[in-house]
């Protein structure tokens, strides 16, 4: 099993507070450490997830559940109308993002913000937010949005402006739960979840969009 980068500060130094509160004969204070550093392995876990290798897929970029599907007749970057897919993240869902679609990322942008529950409507228009704008090989904009919430105090880029990915590659992650929004063309798009619906990063088909061109 992978562990995220950024997690192993938290895993390491409260298995360390442990080893010395076990030294001394602090058994309560060792087993929290234990705890705590046992938790932390668990929350920052990055699973091997098996990609779909379909051009013409847009798969999750979160784990969770699918808390809202929405029609959108127009968006800023967009020159239609889109669908937009919220994806809510619970503690206990894999944390690390991935990309929904093969090409480049055009641009990334953090925007501060407050910290609102993740499962408000509020939070995406108030909450910090970093936004990826990818583009897929035909030419195709896609927006992958991680929107922090209550207790998640950060998120996290893996990524730059400029880098080729491919679909299901890690994007970033977001500290302590939160939600995803992933916006995309509506134009000959065809919703494959609904409300509710459980879905795997890097596994789990949204929604299928004809390739452009030949």
């Amino acid at each position: 099993m992978r562990i995220v980068r950024e997690g192993w500060p938290w895993i390491v130094l409260p298995a360390l507070a442990g080893t010395a509160a076990a030294a001394s004969g602090r058994k309560r204070g060792a087993g929290l450490c234990g705890l705590f550093s046992g938790l932390a392995l668990w929350f920052f876990r990055d699973p091997y997830r098996e990609p779909v290798w379909d051009r013409e897929l847009l798969i999750s970029p979160a784990d969770g559940e699918v808390a809202l599907v929405r029609y959108l007749a127009e968006l800023e970057d967009f020159p239609g109308p889109v669908y937009r897919v919220g994806i809510l993240m619970r503690l206990q869902d894999v944390h690390v993002n991935r990309s929904p679609v093969s090409g480049r990322v055009r641009h990334i942008r953090w925007q501060k913000g407050e910290k609102w529950p993740a499962f408000w409507e509020r939070a995406l228009a108030r909450n910090e937010k970093r936004y990826f704008f990818l583009e897929r090989d035909d030419g195709l904009p896609v927006l992958v949005v991680q929107v922090a919430g209550i207790l998640a105090r950060r998120t996290v880029s893996f990524l730059r402006p400029g880098d080729e990915v491919l679909a299901g590659d890690r994007l970033g992650m977001i500290k302590l739960g939160s939600r995803v929004e992933l916006f995309f063309p509506a134009e000959g798009a065809r919703l494959l979840v609904r409300e509710g619906h459980r879905v795997r990063a890097g596994e789990t088909p949204l929604a299928l969009l004809p390739w452009r061109g030949s």
